[in-house]
């Protein structure tokens, strides 16, 4: 087609007809989408002594932006948010932490609303880190919890704060336990983890929290099928959701099953025989009989001392993890490493070199880096 012909003959058409009211008019130029004198004010950076100052205080705001400089990869960030975290650490300890699991679909978020607004109820303040699962692929997360928990998230005593999982193991990592001081800090004296969702990487969860409650729906199949015997040993307590309408048949049969179940493994080291409830987070059925047990295995931990054997463990435990941590982000950060690696990795896919040599020959160099040094 010869757009020059047609451009031609347009013209010739409104010349002849320039008086008519059909004239075509030029227009304006199109406008620009952003003003382009918009001037972005940069934020001022707060000083340590007023991050701590603000989440002493319970400021929300200052909490978050404590919180993004903890998830924060640059390492002036991280300097400034390890000297924020060891000065609420003294401030930190006083809440009871609790991990929330279970099978996709089995209404985690909606449960956390349900009940999250009852316990607010019974003054106390609540925080939720609910870990959104990271993409593989882009790296993103569409952090949604805060959207899907909307009856709760304007209560002045619940803190919500959406974290990508990032890769990291079960989406629970060193930043989420340190949110953890930050929010005990700011005088949240309940917190929930809820993760990801179920498999062998919900040990993570476990490590960091003082009950690790899961949840489970009825009516999907064989029900001691579909979960791991791993998961089940690790609960302190179990939920079957949704049991309302013409689910509470199937919900209360669920819970026998799982009793029984849960009876055939050895009593754990808390001295605490899980039990099993069903509640309804839309009837608000059931949440009071929940917490009501989360109330009794707390206490029966708190009187036999396990509650203060197992906080001291799970230190010991991220003291080593926190260790192991810093070693690998050396060791991929070390300029030689870095320079190097490629090379390596691609004699190893050449099959010119064996995968547990060439370990040897990057950790040689890495320690004769550091012995430089």
């Amino acid at each position: 087609m010869d757009f020059t012909k047609i451009e031609h003959y347009e013209k010739e058409y409104i010349d002849a007809h320039h008086d008519s009211a059909l004239n075509v008019t030029q227009g304006v130029e199109d406008q620009p989408i952003v003003n382009p004198y918009f001037k972005r004010k940069k934020r001022r950076s707060l000083s340590t002594d007023e991050y701590v100052e603000g989440i002493l205080a319970g400021n929300i705001t200052i909490l978050s932006q404590a919180i993004t400089l903890i998830e924060s990869n640059n390492p002036d960030h991280y300097a400034q948010a390890q000297e924020i975290i060891e000065r609420c650490l003294p401030h930190a300890g006083r809440s009871i932490r609790i991990g929330i699991t279970g099978v996709p679909g089995a209404g985690k978020s909606t449960f956390i609303e349900a009940i999250g607004g009852m316990v607010a109820s019974l003054r106390h303040r609540l925080a939720v880190l609910a870990i959104d699962p990271s993409s593989e692929r882009s790296g993103g997360s569409i952090l949604g919890d805060k959207t899907r928990m909307e009856s709760i998230s304007s209560n002045p005593d619940i803190f919500i704060r959406p974290s990508p999982s990032a890769g990291s193991l079960g989406g629970v990592a060193r930043k989420t336990r340190e949110t953890i001081v930050l929010c005990e800090a700011a005088g949240y004296d309940v917190i929930f983890i809820e993760t990801v969702g179920v498999g062998q990487s919900e040990t993570a969860v476990h490590s960091m929290v003082d009950m690790f409650l899961m949840l489970q729906i009825s009516g999907a199949g064989d029900e001691l099928q579909g979960i791991k015997r791993g998961i089940m040993e690790m609960a302190d307590m179990m939920v079957i959701t949704k049991a309302d309408g013409e689910n509470i048949h199937k919900a209360e049969l669920a819970k026998v099953q799982y009793q029984g179940a849960l009876h055939l493994f050895p009593v754990p080291e808390s001295g605490w025989r899980p039990k099993v409830y069903t509640c309804s987070s839309v009837d608000r059925t059931g949440l009071e009989e929940v917490w009501k047990g989360v109330e009794e295995y707390l206490d029966h931990i708190q009187a036999n001392g396990y509650y203060d054997a197992n906080r001291n463990r799970q230190n010991k435990y991220w003291m080593y993890e926190s260790i192991n941590e810093v070693l690998k982000s050396s060791f991929y950060l070390n300029p030689a490493i870095a320079s190097r690696i490629e090379e390596v990795e691609q004699r190893v896919l050449d099959a010119k070199l064996s995968s547990f040599i060439a370990a040897k020959e990057l950790l040689d160099i890495y320690f004769s880096e550091n012995h430089k040094e």
